[in-house]
């Protein structure tokens, strides 16, 4: 009979160790996530992190017009005509002189702001002013911009007509 080379309680914290030394390994390995942008339309909310960012650095025209276009992934959230939209953005998002502005299926709809918060009550984002029929979904973009008042970062989500 052979004694054991390893107690139970030191087998265990061999493994524990090893688990958490694996966990840091893989934590390190992934990319810092984005601050977060949160639409809410009544009691619903959504938060996204940054659809194109290039780690600070600024995105030339070209990126920016292409992720306003074809927006990656969007978080989508249902809207009812008069509605109130609420846009709020992480503090980090206004730091250091930054600002943000909202884009609507890429026409801007706030001037840039340093604030972290804008609401719009009983706007009707959907109306056409009667050119035809309305769209059943509308894109929705903020867009961080730096302090020399170029783009950032893009922000995307989706709002879907109730």
């Amino acid at each position: 009979m052979t004694a054991p080379l390893f107690s139970g309680r030191a087998r265990r914290s061999v493994a524990a160790l090893g688990a958490v030394s694996a966990g840091l390994l893989l934590l390190s390995a992934c990319d810092k996530p984005t601050p977060l942008a949160t639409v809410t339309v009544g009691s619903s909310s959504v938060s996204a992190e940054a659809s194109c960012h290039n780690d600070g650095k600024e995105l030339s025209m070209d990126e920016v017009q292409e992720c306003l276009t074809n927006l990656k992934n969007p978080k989508t959230i249902e809207y009812g005509r008069g509605d109130t939209l609420r846009l709020g953005v992480e503090p980090e998002i206004v730091e250091d002189g930054k600002r943000w502005s909202a884009v609507l299926d890429g026409q801007p709809i706030t001037e840039p702001s340093s604030s972290t918060y804008r609401s719009f009550p009983h706007a009707d984002v959907f109306a056409t002013g009667g050119q035809g029929e309305a769209p059943t979904s509308k894109k929705l973009a903020i867009l961080q911009i730096g302090e020399d008042g170029k783009p950032i970062a893009v922000w995307s989500f989706n709002l879907k007509l109730k």
